[in-house]
Formats: structure tokens, sequence, C-alpha cells
């Protein structure tokens, strides 16, 4: 049995990259830690939001519920404010993740794999996939959190395989699905990268065909996140199932050409 922490900017972030790994992990008996580095403040507000509720504690009482499903074992918090998207002015907030001392939030997160024995960490790819100033910012975190634990644990960074999606959505093109046609893989997001990480540089693409239900309950937990996970869950089965069933990993450290495989 091996422990593994799941490194996440924002609640409903581990549902969309990583939550079939994180769920067939806990089905084969790992323990699986999940840390969130903000509570998602400026996500989607929740149209039934109680009296006095706001959108953080929403998105946590979420990500709890999601924890569940999946079999996570311990949720984790870095305690940092969600910094927005790329230019807005909740970019320069003090309390911002991105605004964070890199040592100072390493150190938090350091802390939590040191506490949890942590054998396997995983991040994200150097441009946070799209460019978001918080997944960015949890490539460095947790690039130096592995330097400072005391003991230094597997380092995987999960991310998109750009050639996949391309292929995907010419799939989708062709059979005429509604709205394929207006994605690009290719193009340039805010940060001037294109989505995810070319296949040629990838290290490991694990099959999650097996947790696909379980995946769609614990999307589901984040339903205020209207735009983002009911888009997902309203797509077609055809098209969730291939957008879904593998997820994709550069281990740090390996020159190695993409495998079929696992974490640990």
């Amino acid at each position: 049995m091996s422990t593994i922490v799941f490194v996440h900017a924002h609640p409903d972030d581990e549902g969309t990259l990583t939550a079939g790994s994180m769920i067939r992990a806990a089905e084969e008996g790992h323990r699986v830690v999940v840390v969130f580095a903000t509570h998602g403040e400026h996500g989607e507000a929740a149209v039934d939001l109680a009296a006095g509720e706001t959108v953080a504690q929403r998105r946590m009482k979420e990500a709890a519920n999601a924890a569940e499903v999946a079999g996570i074992e311990r949720v984790h918090w870095l305690g940092y404010a969600d910094s927005g998207m790329a230019g807005w002015t909740q970019n320069n907030d003090p309390d911002a993740f991105l605004q964070a001392d890199l040592d100072q939030a390493a150190g938090r997160l350091a802390a939590v794999l040191d506490h949890e024995q942590a054998d396997v960490l995983v991040g994200y790819d150097w441009h946070g996939n799209y460019g978001h100033p918080d997944h960015v910012r949890v490539h460095q975190v947790v690039r130096r959190a592995a330097e400072l634990a005391a003991q230094r644990p597997r380092l995987f960074e999960a991310t998109m395989n750009r050639d996949l999606m391309r292929r995907n959505f010419e799939l989708a093109k062709s059979a005429g699905i509604e709205g394929a046609e207006d994605f690009d893989p290719d193009a340039p997001m805010t940060d001037g990268n294109p989505l995810g990480t070319p296949e040629a540089e990838l290290n490991l693409q694990v099959d999650v065909t097996g947790q696909l239900a379980k995946r769609r309950t614990m999307m589901a937990c984040h339903i205020s996140q209207v735009t983002d996970v009911g888009g997902m869950l309203a797509m077609p089965v055809e098209a969730f199932e291939a957008m879904f069933s593998r997820e994709h990993y550069i281990e740090v450290g390996s020159t190695d050409p993409m495998r079929l495989g696992w974490l640990v």
C-alpha cells in the first residue's frame, strides 16, 4: 500500500483532471490524500447558497462530498485565496495563492507530505495545463515541496495529452457532434500556450475506463460550477468516455517514452 498525495488548485480540479487515478488508487487499497491550495472563492456562485453561505464554503463542502465518493482518506487545505484568472485584479490580493512566498507555501505542503508519509506526489505541468495563475503556482510549489520533504516522494505532473485531444475532436467533428467544430486544441490560451502537453513529452498513460461511472458521480458533487462541470457532464456518453478514460502524466526526471502504466 502506498500513500499518494494529489495537489490541486481549486475544488473541482481533481474531478476533471485526476479523478480516475484517485478512484483507482483507492479501489486498489492505496491511501489517497488530496491537497487544495485555495478554496475556489472566484468560481461560479451557486444559485442555491444558503443564507450566509459563501462560495468558498459551498465548494469546500462539495470537495468533501467528492472525496467521500472517490474513497479519498483525507482532504487538506493550504489556506490561500483563489487568485482568479490571469489579469484579474484578484491576482494582486496579498492573500492570493499567486502572491504566496514560494518557500512558505512549499513548506506548508511539505509538512503535509511528511505527516502523510507520501510515497507519490502529483502536481501539474509547467503551465498548469492552460495557464491559470493558481495552476502554474501549484506546479512551482509542488516542485519545491518535493525538495523540502523529509523523504522525497516519487513526483508526477498531471497534464492533458494534446495530440489525443486533437484526434478526439477530429473524430467528434467528423461524427457531427455539436460544438466540436468550435474547439481547437492548438489555440493559445491566456498565457500564449496551447492546452496540455504534446504526447512525445509524456511518460505515463493511465487507463481509468473502469472508474468512469464513479467519476461522473464525483464530478457531480461539484455541480455549483455549472459552466465547467455541468458542461462536461452534459457531454454525449461517447465523448465523455473519449475525454476521461485515460489520464496522462509527466514523471519528473524520466526520459522514457509514454507507456501504459500506473502511478505505483
